[in-house]
């Protein structure tokens, strides 16, 4: 039987006789007309228990906390699989009797993931008001960690997916996954996709691990691989995020990152993880920081990178994965912190190492080297966008303050010829790569297509309106460009007798007219000005378009009246520093400084925002350098690039577009 034939029932199962026989996992039946099914499991779990050593009241202690946890009414399901997950990850700290000290009852043998009891259920009827049926439910020490919908090999994958979302609805079924850690879908014909609670369908992830191998169903291969019991207890204990109100699950590139670091740290060497732009490096970095605290107690991480807002983007990363983090706010605080035992976890931007003239740079370094920082514990430093940082000197000072540190890099830029020797003088090899024709493959980032655009200065007459309308709306039924031409009844005055700027906006006003993400508001763009004079003179154009109160201009530009108190200017003219003053002073009449930002930061946090989560809202951000490195804004689609670009900066500023 081809698989495109093969029926749902035979697929399920072939996957019970897997899990039983391959894996390893009990059978605890069909339970389609069991009763009171549960995604604890009491009496599988007290008998765990109770063979693990715990008195009958510290088991009925642990199964009460959990049961109070998992369904507790007045949280939503994030909240208590978050609470479920402390228990599963930490154990149930129990008091049997006043006066008696408290005792830990751990609900999963961590360590020893094969003295855990690995059960599935088929069928599993979950009742209430409207009733739902998962076709498999793994069960681990009688915990409902695992639910997997099978489909038709006719039937996309998709339909899986949907159905495991639409079980964990409030009016559904929402309940029963507030223990569950990993959820699947799978037919015979497109193989597996995993996700956790709360996964988007669009988010739900592909394993890959040995792709030579084709033997068999992929379904079969993959859950071999994601559901044996070592994975498995590894995947839920050291792969596990909720990061500021999303559950995560690794992808396999982020896993075997991870998985390969860990082999390095353990022999204290470092190197180089280099994983394309928008591919989740920061994730990398907070599942691999966790994992050394929790297994290096003497251990210490600092997450150094070279800009402000990177060094923002990582301290909120980790405060929302739920790891403490101190941002050292200046290099004697740095210092400070390093030569105490606490915090273990910190970040910090690479200038703040030192800040010495160049010509005394050379001495500041022998003396850095001949009286070494006394950092406290087994340090590691984690270097964020290391390109930027180990080509030049400062890498010395890194080295030199600390020359007992593990280096690991981090980036997504390909280094230049002149780059790599250095690279693994600071770093080391090459830890992994994941590619960028590897993460477009498997769609965790977007395919990027560049497009030259010459701005004719000579479009004075019909005719080449007429011409260059055709190549702008090539693609477009005749309905939608006689919509277009009505809309831009006046093309001719726009394009006719006017600067270049001015046709820059008028070209990117019209793409927000007829390119289909633009004109359905979904998506937005960035303009990549020349200098700052020119972003706040194209911010000036742009209101006198549509996009007022929807544009903004985000440079390193902060206004002060001492920059312009001594200029001369003519009775009716400006020069460009009044021009650019009077302009941010303009922008900002409105915004209220915020605490620990001043206004022109508290107007760019807010743009920002508006930026990435409300596209119909701010549809262009005019910038200069700012924002073309760490900064994830899935909307933005297109980039204007109005500026000589080369090497790393332009790599990283057109990886702006490519986010899901």
């Amino acid at each position: 039987m081809t698989p495109l034939a093969q029926p749902e029932r035979a697929t399920q199962e072939r996957v019970i006789a897997l899990f039983h026989n391959e894996l390893d996992y009990r059978y605890l039946g069909d339970w389609r007309d069991r009763e009171n099914n549960r995604n604890v499991e009491e009496d599988l779990l007290s008998e765990w228990l109770g063979q693990r050593g715990y008195t009958a009241a510290q088991i009925a202690a642990a199964r009460h906390k959990l049961r109070t946890e998992a369904d507790n009414h007045n949280r939503k399901l994030y909240a208590n699989n978050r609470a479920v997950y402390q228990l599963l990850r930490y154990g149930v700290p129990v008091k049997t009797e006043a006066g008696k000290v408290t005792e830990t009852v751990r609900l999963i043998d961590w360590e020893r993931p094969e003295a855990n009891d690995f059960a599935i259920a088929e069928e599993v009827t979950l009742r209430g008001n409207h009733e739902r049926r998962p076709d498999l439910v793994l069960y681990v020490n009688g915990i409902a960690v695992g639910v997997i919908e099978l489909k038709n090999s006719r039937v996309a994958i998709g339909e899986g997916i949907r159905q495991l979302l639409s079980n964990q609805r409030p009016e559904f079924n929402e309940r029963f996954f507030s223990t569950v850690q990993i959820v699947f879908a799978g037919n015979d014909s497109e193989g597996l996709r995993y996700g956790t609670i709360g996964t988007e369908e669009k988010y739900f992830l592909t394993w890959k691990e040995d792709e030579q191998d084709n033997r068999g169903y992929k379904l079969d291969k993959y859950l071999r691989k994601l559901c044996r019991k070592d994975r498995l207890i590894e995947l839920m204990h050291d792969f596990v995020l909720f990061d500021g109100g999303i559950k995560k699950l690794p992808r396999p590139h982020q896993y075997f990152a991870v998985k390969a670091a860990q082999a390095q740290v353990e022999q204290r060497q470092g190197g180089i993880i280099w994983h394309t732009q928008g591919s989740g490096k920061s994730i990398v970095m907070v599942l691999l920081a966790k994992w050394i605290l929790e297994h290096h107690p003497h251990a210490r991480v600092a997450i150094i990178t070279d800009r402000d807002a990177l060094d923002k983007q990582i301290e909120r990363v980790f405060r929302e994965a739920g790891e403490k983090i101190r941002r050292t706010r200046s290099g004697s605080d740095l210092m400070r912190q390093l030569g105490q035992a606490a915090p273990r976890l910190l970040c910090s931007l690479i200038h703040k190492f030192g800040r010495r003239e160049t010509d005394k740079f050379e001495e500041f370094i022998k003396e850095l080297e001949a009286q070494p920082t006394p950092a406290v514990g087994e340090l590691f430093l984690f270097v964020d966008e290391c390109h930027r940082t180990q080509g030049g000197k400062l890498h010395r000072v890194m080295k030199a303050l600390l020359p007992g540190a593990v280096f690991i890099g981090f980036t997504g830029t390909p280094l230049l010829a002149k780059d790599r020797a250095t690279s693994r003088e600071v770093f080391g090899g090459y830890i992994h790569t994941y590619k960028f024709s590897e993460g477009v493959a498997d769609g965790v980032i977007l395919d990027l297509v560049y497009e030259a655009r010459d701005i004719d200065q000579r479009l004075g007459s019909p005719e080449k309106i007429d011409a260059w309308f055709e190549t702008k709306t090539r693609g477009l039924n005749d309905w939608q460009k006689a919509e277009l031409k009505n809309h831009w009844g006046t093309l001719q005055q726009v394009l006719s007798s006017k600067a270049r700027m001015d046709r820059v906006v008028s070209d990117i006003i019209f793409d927000f007219s007829c390119k289909p993400r633009l004109s359905s508001e979904r998506g937005n763009a960035i303009l990549v000005a020349s200098s700052i004079y020119e972003a706040c003179k194209y911010y000036e154009l742009f209101q006198k378009t549509p996009f007022k109160g929807k544009c903004a201009v985000v440079t390193s530009y902060n206004p002060q009246a001492r920059d312009v108190s001594r200029e001369e200017t003519g009775a009716n003219t400006e020069t460009d520093k009044q021009f650019i003053y009077n302009t941010y002073q303009d922008l900002l009449k409105d915004v209220e400084a915020q605490p620990n930002m001043n206004k022109t930061e508290a107007y760019e946090e807010q743009a920002k925002t508006l930026f990435t989560r409300e596209p119909a809202n701010m549809k262009l951000l005019i910038v200069v350098d700012k924002l073309l490195t760490g900064f994830d804004a899935p909307p933005c689609t297109y980039l204007y690039i109005d500026k000589s670009m080369q090497d790393h900066g332009l790599f990283q500023a057109i990886c702006r577009t490519n986010r899901l």
